[in-house]
């Protein structure tokens, strides 16, 4: 994840720059149940509204919590499907909370309701994250609901009155980029915290429809944008948290955008970028699906690492013995084509590997979806 706020923030607020280092164990985005209300275009989990036979029970998910704990797994991410219809997901997440977890909900957010707000606001998560896809039809279009932006957006209110910090979710195709100044213009008319700006991933649905992706241009203009909205956050000290996922071309672009308008910044936001790191799959984000296979993060679940009924996470997730975890730990990573010679290397580790495998078959290739030009990484 790039987290665009933080970086900007060193504009006034400089930090001293460090080595990169992984954490002490990796995110988990956990789908407690495939079970979904929605049946959105580019869900990576395929989700559709039916039972999925085999997925862990509750007692199971409470041993793998603590083999998670014990490996020193820092945030819980609970997702889906719609985690909402999980009929234990409060006490799971109660539970996840006292195990001193950072607790995040990834929810479509039609389920919020009167009933449940008080339940959910319980929990105290530390941040509820809601996908909105568009304004309006927009969003309907692409959850394939009517209505269900209107009912995404009562529930990301009724989070926000009740206390939680609440985020959007926006995955950016060429259908929906057109939008994406009016869902900027949500955070301060509906006085919300955070801002996720995924680059559309090919995996699950998104794979069959990534001929919508959004064209290189339209993603440079996307993320001038945010860097222009984000900044504005912060002179009138209303700092939104902007972040950014599924392209770690994100970090390289902002390194040429200060080196063009704060250019006497450009050496310290460099140093700050390499000790991000770029692309962490299967180093310091991980997934668990609904039947408890581990994947090296939510888009590669056509690969399984193994099965927490059978052996612990924390063995699983240690275990090089696959070539492309062996790959994806190494350090720097082995890439071919731009990618591997591209002088920013350091900064965005070679960006998203899974497309690179849907596109072409090896999970080594250069990323087709890095939107920067020969000249901008240094070839040509």
């Amino acid at each position: 994840m790039f987290r665009l706020t933080q970086l900007l923030n060193e504009f006034d607020h400089p930090t001293e720059p460090r080595p990169y280092r992984d954490p002490p164990g990796p995110v988990v985005v956990w789908n407690l149940i495939r079970r979904c209300n929605l049946s959105c275009k580019h869900c990576y989990a395929s989700a559709s509204e039916k039972d999925f036979k085999g997925e862990l029970t509750t007692p199971e998910i409470y041993d793998v919590m603590d083999d998670l704990r014990a490996f020193r797994v820092p945030v819980l991410i609970l997702s889906g499907g719609e985690p909402l219809l999980h009929p234990d997901i409060i006490d799971i997440s109660k539970r996840a909370k006292r195990m001193g977890f950072y607790v995040a909900l990834s929810s479509n957010g039609i389920l919020v309701s009167d009933d449940n707000v008080d339940a959910i606001a319980e929990v105290d998560y530390d941040y509820v994250g809601i996908s909105i896809d568009g304004i309006g039809a927009t969003h309907d279009k692409f959850r394939g609901q009517d209505g269900s932006y209107e009912a995404a957006m009562q529930g990301i209110r009724l989070c926000r009155d009740a206390g939680l910090k609440v985020g959007l979710r926006f995955t950016m195709t060429q259908d929906n980029a057109h939008e994406l100044p009016q869902i900027l213009d949500l955070l301060e008319s509906e006085r919300i915290d955070k801002f996720y700006l995924s680059h559309l991933n090919y995996a699950g649905r998104g794979n069959a429809n990534r001929e919508d992706d959004a064209y290189f241009t339209i993603t440079r203009d996307a993320m001038d944008l945010l860097f222009e909205r984000c900044l504005d956050f912060m002179a009138k000290g209303d700092a939104k948290e902007f972040v950014t996922g599924n392209n770690d071309a994100d970090g390289v672009y902002l390194l040429h955008w200060v080196n063009k308008h704060r250019p006497d910044k450009a050496g310290h936001m460099q140093a700050k970028l390499e000790q991000w790191g770029g692309n962490a799959t299967g180093v310091n984000v991980a997934n668990i699906d609904n039947l408890g296979n581990v994947h090296p993060d939510t888009m590669w679940w056509h690969h399984i690492l193994g099965n927490v009924k059978e052996r612990p996470f924390s063995e699983i997730w240690m275990d090089t013995s696959a070539p492309l975890m062996a790959g994806l730990k190494r350090r720097p990573r082995r890439i071919a084509g731009r990618c591997g010679a591209c002088r920013h290397f350091a900064i965005c580790n070679g960006n998203t590997r899974v497309r690179a495998e849907r596109m072409s078959g090896d999970p080594w290739a250069e990323d087709p979806g890095c939107y920067l030009s020969d000249a901008e990484i240094g070839l040509g």
